[in-house]
């Protein structure tokens, strides 16, 4: 048993890493969050990086990366805050489902696009009243005899308001039918007639952005349906697995960050002629979240290792589920450390703490995480 990653995966992490530090300051960052801009100078640097690359195969011009390659990405480009791992993961997962499901026309259209940088993509799956109940969706598409005609509403799509940007869309495609069979994914562009998007001013993890999305009467032409019509739900649950880890991955990242930033100043802050790390009430908190920010990375790593040779549903769970918990609690650690400073906008603690509380609801909520875990160990959950 091997609990180090290669030399390969020490050298990405180091890349992205300094890639970050260089592109995304302390400046820049506080400058998107407080103007809820979207990091489009960062996201060309990850292409010109090679990042957007990584997990797609050589033969469309990519660098062959693994569920694990990609989950150190992830770990390391969060260190500098969660929302930006998202901005990136948008793109490469709708890409990623375009490659395993869509047509050849498809791929060879859309794929090589992403990699390049020209083209962005956003998931709408969520509306009002489907959420977590992601079947319960009303948006619906119906065929005219020449295109596909979209209706409905779209909520909670990160970065669907980026410029060149094609928006993933599940429908209802079909009546009459079940779920599994009724539902068609669509791609549209974010500026296409009909389509209307409204910015919505959240607590965190604001500069990638978070959209509803009315749709009226939107024409997609037959080669926009991804796929085959009807298959769609198949397609949404397919892409979800590699998500999840990489999401737990993010998680990482952003708890190191925080447990840095609470410890170098547990170490600098004096209170009553002493450092406040050195008082056991501080020093404990942090040793604590060092404990679960440990688990949680081998919780992940071992989950990308299982995907890595097949179905890992259980072990991915675990760790959306242990991770985006456990960033949670760290951030409130690091606000009660910093006291003030925590809570002062001119200090990075903040961002953090709001940021990590989308953490437990995004990608699926703890409760769903917690249901889908008891129902894999026989458990059914009413």
């Amino acid at each position: 048993m091997n609990f180090e990653l290669g030399e390969a995966q020490r050298q990405l992490a180091d890349s992205v890493r300094k890639l970050m530090a260089r592109y995304a300051t302390r400046d820049y960052i506080r400058e998107l969050d407080r103007e809820a801009r979207y990091p489009l100078e960062l996201y060309g640097a990850w292409v010109e990086a090679g990042l957007l690359a990584l997990p797609f195969p050589e033969e469309v011009g990519g660098l062959d990366g693994t569920p694990l390659d990609l989950a150190v990405l992830a770990e390391a480009m969060s260190e500098s805050g969660f929302d930006f791992f998202t901005a990136y993961a948008a793109s490469v997962f709708c890409g990623l489902n375009i490659l395993h499901n869509g047509t050849p026309d498809q791929r060879g259209r859309i794929v090589p696009r992403i990699i390049s940088g020209e083209q962005r993509m956003a998931i709408c799956v969520s509306e009002p009243d489907a959420g977590s109940d992601a079947a319960a969706m009303r948006t619906t598409a119906h065929w005219d005899g020449e295109a596909w005609r979209l209706d409905g509403c779209k909520l909670w799509s990160t970065g669907a308001g980026a410029p060149d940007t094609l928006l993933n869309v599940y429908a209802r495609s079909a009546a009459g039918v079940g779920t599994r069979d009724a539902v068609s994914l669509f791609l549209v562009p974010n500026d296409a007639p009909g389509v209307t998007l409204r910015k919505l001013d959240m607590l965190g993890r604001r500069c990638t952005g978070t959209y509803e999305i009315t749709f009226d009467d939107v024409r997609v032409p037959p080669a926009d349906l991804v796929g085959e019509p009807h298959k769609g739900w198949s397609y949404l649950l397919s892409g979800l697995q590699l998500e999840r880890l990489c999401s737990a991955a993010g998680y990482c990242g952003s708890s190191k960050a925080v447990l840095d930033m609470a410890v170098g100043y547990a170490q600098e802050r004096r209170q009553f002629g002493r450092p406040i790390g050195t008082n056991q009430a501080i020093a404990h908190q942090l040793a604590d979240t060092r404990v679960e920010l440990e688990a949680a990375r081998l919780l992940t790593y071992r989950a990308a290792w299982a995907l890595g040779r097949g179905d890992a549903l259980a072990e991915i769970t675990m760790a959306k589920l242990f991770g985006s918990e456990a960033y949670v609690r760290a951030t409130n650690v690091g606000m009660q450390v910093m006291g003030a400073y925590g809570y002062s906008m001119e200090f990075d603690m903040q961002r953090h703490f709001r940021d990590a509380r989308s953490t437990t609801v995004g990608a699926g909520t703890s409760e769903m995480q917690r249901n889908l875990l008891a129902g894999l160990m026989g458990l059914k959950v009413g």
